[in-house]
């Protein structure tokens, strides 16, 4: 789908690869290395407290010139990532919810069988649905795609506002001939669920994309 890679490349902008976060159910691999690591990201992010707040992504500087900084926020406090509920956003996160959230970005590991992969692969689609899913309503609708891909392109001053739209527009027909096939003149095509969205993306490689980040504090200008 036109935009989405673009969505991942916003989010490494401000982030800094380390060694890989072990998934969940592996638990009793993660490294005492790995775990000090993560926690030191969350301390140096919460201000040593035992909390994060929305607020506190102020001290990221990377965050500050991303085109869609609210979304990458957001992603962290949304209840569907934390796993806490079908909709709504937390007052703040602990560390626990922390791990949480960045499991999402744990590589493909070798020893993964092939329902394994599916499922690690199905959970990064999920966490980028979400991102675009501002309603929690399950689906993505044209207004939703439109502001999406207007943040992202609201820096290129070549770029205006109504071909921003036209973009998007043409994205959302294209996901309906994909997902829907040929529709009948008067058909509506109501927004892009999660199971049109794994079929857009099918054929597509999330897994290296999308693998284990981790918030650089240290670092101010950050490329790959």
């Amino acid at each position: 789908m036109c935009h989405i890679p673009t969505v991942l490349q916003a989010l490494d902008t401000w982030v800094h690869q380390t060694p890989p976060l072990p998934s969940r159910s592996s638990a009793l691999r993660v490294s005492s290395d790995q775990i000090e690591q993560l926690h030191r990201r969350f301390k140096q992010l919460s201000g040593d407290q035992p909390t994060i707040r929305k607020e506190n992504f102020n001290n990221v500087p990377d965050l500050e010139l991303n085109p869609i900084r609210s979304k990458i926020v957001r992603a962290f406090f949304d209840n569907r990532n934390l796993r806490k509920g079908s909709s709504g956003l937390a007052d703040e996160i602990n560390f626990e919810d922390f791990l949480t959230i960045m499991s999402y970005f744990r590589p493909i590991d070798i020893a993964m069988d092939e329902e394994q992969v599916q499922l690690c692969r199905k959970e990064k689609l999920r966490f980028l649905f979400h991102m675009y899913d501002s309603d929690s309503d399950g689906r993505i609708t044209l207004e939703e795609y439109r502001n999406v891909v207007e943040e992202l392109l609201s820096g290129n001053p070549h770029i205006e506002k109504e071909s921003a739209r036209s973009i998007a527009d043409g994205a959302m027909m294209e996901a309906a001939s994909v997902c829907v096939g040929q529709m009948e003149p008067d058909q509506v095509y109501e927004g892009i669920t999660f199971d049109d969205f794994l079929k857009i993306w099918q054929g597509i490689d999330i897994e290296t994309k999308m693998h284990v980040r981790f918030l650089n504090m240290e670092t101010i200008a950050l490329c790959h």
